[in-house]
């Protein structure tokens, strides 16, 4: 009888925990839709604060490779007030050509564009208004075609180097009666 009482004891002190964790998870489940919820709230206002920046910058193509900052700025100066100017440069820290400049106002964007095909350091500068990157859309490039045979005259299922291979060109073999 007294492990009747036990056991009874222990699944009363089982069902207490039981509850106890059943609690907590459904306190987890109603936490949970409200971190979600602030999520989207936050990366709008992160893109609504890049689409802002963005409606104020422009992207300058063609900069020659010794340009600096300062002087991009200064081409850039009678525009408006520059907030900062970008250079992209590769993971060996080369230019790779192009620059972002940041206006103080929306207006100057306009006169910025107004500087397209001028000249920087002997190069023919391209300002045009900078987009918004939209996460998640890649913009479809098609599949570049391969290198074709020249032996088109006969189909691939007869051609002696198999589907798709090409002869390598080598010196025609001519005649040596010495040979």
């Amino acid at each position: 009888m007294e492990n009747e009482v036990e056991m009874g004891g222990s699944e009363s002190h089982d069902e207490h925990q039981i509850e106890d964790l059943n609690q907590r998870l459904e306190q987890m489940m109603e936490e949970k839709p409200k971190a979600q919820n602030d999520m989207p709230s936050v990366q709008a206002a992160a893109q609504a604060s890049r689409e802002e920046v963005d409606s104020r910058s422009v992207f300058v193509g063609n900069v020659d490779y010794s340009c600096t900052p300062e002087e991009v700025q200064q081409h850039f100066q009678a525009c408006g007030t520059v907030n900062r100017v970008t250079i992209r440069s590769n993971k060996y820290g080369q230019p790779k050509g192009y620059a972002y400049v940041e206006f103080l106002e929306t207006e100057a964007v306009q006169e910025a564009l107004l500087l397209n095909e001028s000249e920087l350091h002997g190069r023919q500068l391209k300002v045009s208004a900078k987009r918004t990157n939209v996460p998640g859309l890649k913009q479809f490039r098609p599949r570049r075609v391969g290198f074709r045979s020249r032996s088109t005259h006969m189909p691939p299922y007869l051609c002696p180097y198999g589907y798709g291979k090409v002869p390598r060109f080598r010196m025609p073999m001519r005649y040596n009666p010495y040979y």
